[in-house]
């Protein structure tokens, strides 16, 4: 795990700007920092290092091939290295190697075999900045399920006389890209709606006009004289869907179990492999407790497992995680978190995530992350079960409510939508809801109705005439400008409602949501998150299955289930699930963290800032205060202003 940064025809100083791009990213990589520039300095490399597997000076980056035609910046892990590494051999492409790093096993692999077809044969996580000396050609490329991060765009310059306008920059951390001289790219306004309707700012877009974040299973390429991208895509989640779909798994469910226990030991054997100490997180869920059984049954020695507890009885899942940890003999830790160590951490998550980002389950996966971090480099977490095997609540609830809303004929349904939403208050009432949900026109457009809440109303859209980027401005107008995958989602792409809105998570709310979650606060305390359910061969298999193998007569995540229970007992999981969650409405209204939240709402502030609706924002945080009523919105206002403090944005 690493981060990498770099540019193309910046004109200020190179040295100092790479350096300071890699310095705000020491967190990624605090083990060592390298720096590649070509003769005339118009490309430039720049890395920082985690060092996970081989330790010694033979997997510094950025790294050059053997046949120096590539130079490579990398920040990830291939697991089946070793098998693309004999390979080579094997076909003698490569006569030995100078160390045993898998950066040094993918650069002589894309000497060898090309970028596209190398990283088609590689399974693993990362993000690759990859220049072709030959052809003066740079290449960005990101893993299939979107894992690792990479933001690249081109700088806007207004402070230096323009010098570095139109340069190409790239980076892991956003803040990197915004560190350097002469960077002025403009608040993204477009996406401020969607953020309000999420809480996260989805791929492909950034919080910054002109910077945008490369979608997972992509390769970008910008050619010399870098001034032109060309993004086109080496392994697509959708397709996987529609031809696992196409070719379903024809044995039993029991074979089912089977074969998927069979991949999954293969993935946790693989991506157990390191240099260094490797834990895992573990809960009281199906997903978490599957991967670290399959890892004690293959480990030598005890496995280190890291759980967090809450003080709060309905919060906390630490008592039936430790009885798991005890059953299948781990080395357990836990530590239990309290409202003053929330208080101490939400101040800095806005530096944590580089834009607004308001998932609240980011302040216990960074509370877990740091106690992991302080016993191991390496932890595994069972990340991506729900969505590949369907775990949640609304994968069942929509298509439910679909059922009903479409008994009625859609030529009654969508004027009713528009009167019951005429005749609804803007905020918070049952009516506004059932207008949102009536319009629906398939259960896919239910399903992205039921997400939009009401954050479209918290955005001011009164077309004011001033002299800054919300000037002029219509946040529903806008959403065009900002569509994300769930707005553009072909409706009954797959047989099953279920599988659909699977799908859509996995293209949208798991990279962008959660995996960005796991992956900032984990590396804000320098430690590796890996995922072995998102495994390539696993997904491909998963999507393969049918939906009785994964939801039977209401048992949910059914074939993980019967894997699991293969190791621990029965009666130890079959309990309420708690989920990764904490009483956020309680802390908030606790002296400290209740004082910090008003003075980032205080009316005379937004009004200056001009982009909120100060009335709603108000009748938002009085509801909460006076009547208890809690919205998820409150959050990711407070970190939309936290972020636009941190970063001293002024608007």
């Amino acid at each position: 795990m690493c981060g990498i940064a770099g540019f193309c025809n910046f004109r200020g100083d190179w040295q100092k700007n790479i350096e300071r791009m890699c310095d705000m990213m020491v967190h990624r990589g605090p083990d060592a920092s390298g720096v590649w520039a070509s003769e005339d300095h118009r490309v430039v490399l720049g890395h920082r290092r985690l060092a996970i597997v081989d330790l010694s000076p033979a997997g510094a980056q950025p790294m050059l091939s053997r046949d120096e035609r590539y130079v490579i910046s990398y920040n990830g892990e291939i697991y089946n290295h070793g098998m693309i590494r004999k390979k080579l051999l094997a076909e003698g492409r490569v006569p030995g190697f100078r160390g045993s790093s898998d950066t040094e096993t993918l650069v002589e692999a894309i000497a060898a075999y090309g970028l596209a077809d190398t990283l088609k044969m590689a399974k693993g996580m990362f993000a690759i900045a990859l220049f072709d000396r030959r052809e003066h050609a740079l290449f960005l490329a990101r893993d299939r399920v979107g894992e690792k991060p990479l933001y690249y765009g081109i700088l806007k310059d207004d402070l230096r006389n323009g010098e570095n306008d139109g340069a190409f920059v790239f980076a892991s951390d956003l803040r990197s890209i915004t560190s350097l001289d002469g960077f002025t790219n403009s608040v993204n306004v477009d996406i401020m709606g969607d953020y309000m309707r999420y809480g996260y700012i989805s791929a492909p877009f950034s919080i910054y006009r002109g910077i945008w974040k490369l979608e997972p299973g992509k390769i970008l390429k910008v050619k010399s004289p870098f001034d032109k991208m060309e993004v086109f895509t080496y392994w697509s989640m959708m397709e996987t869907a529609v031809t696992g779909q196409k070719n379903r798994f024809r044995g039993t469910a029991s074979e089912a179990a089977d074969e998927l226990e069979r991949l999954l030991r293969e993935a946790i054997a693989g991506q157990m492999v390191a240099d260094v100490p490797v834990g895992a997180f573990l809960s009281a869920g199906i997903d978490s407790s599957t991967v670290v059984s399959l890892m004690q049954a293959q480990s030598a020695g005890k496995v280190k497992t890291f759980t967090i507890g809450m003080w709060e009885e309905r919060f906390n899942e630490a008592p039936i995680a430790k009885e798991i940890a005890a059953h299948l003999g781990t080395e357990h830790t836990e530590v239990y978190i309290t409202e003053e160590d929330a208080g101490n951490v939400i101040p800095s998550l806005a530096g944590m995530f580089g834009e607004p980002f308001a998932d609240s389950s980011q302040i216990p996966t960074y509370l877990v992350s740091k106690i992991t971090g302080e016993h191991v480099t390496v932890s595994l977490s069972g990340d991506g079960g729900d969505e590949l095997f369907c775990g949640y609540n609304t994968y069942y609830s929509i298509p439910r409510i679909w059922n009903k809303v479409r008994k009625l004929p859609a030529a009654l349904r969508m004027p009713g939508s528009a009167l019951l939403g005429a005749f609804s208050p803007v905020l918070g009432t049952s009516g506004a809801a059932r207008a949102r949900l009536l319009g629906a026109r398939s259960v896919e457009d239910l399903y992205l109705r039921s997400e939009i809440g009401e954050g479209l109303d918290l955005i001011r859209h009164d077309n004011r005439e001033q002299a800054n980027d919300f000037a002029s401005w219509d946040a529903v107008q806008s959403r065009a400008a900002g569509r994300t995958w769930m707005d553009d989602y072909p409706a009954g792409l797959l047989e099953d409602e279920q599988h659909n809105l699977m799908l859509m998570d996995l293209l949208m709310y798991h990279p962008d949501d959660i995996l960005t979650k796991v992956d900032r606060t984990a590396m804000a305390v320098s430690l590796e998150t890996r995922v072995p359910l998102l495994d390539k061969d696993v997904v491909e298999f998963a999507w393969t299955l049918p939906l009785s193998y994964r939801n039977e007569n209401g048992v949910r995540k059914k074939i993980l289930r019967d894997i699991l229970y293969r190791h621990v007992p029965r009666e130890l999981m079959e309990r309420p699930k708690k989920g990764f969650s904490i009483p956020l409405h309680q802390w908030l209204r606790q002296p400290g963290l209740r004082e910090w939240a008003e003075s980032l709402l205080e009316p005379a502030k937004l009004r200056r800032q001009g982009l909120l609706h100060v009335a709603n924002v108000g009748k938002l945080w009085d509801d909460y205060i006076m009547k208890n009523v809690w919205r998820p919105q409150i959050w990711y206002i407070l970190m939309l202003q936290q972020w636009l403090e941190e970063e001293k944005i002024k608007l």
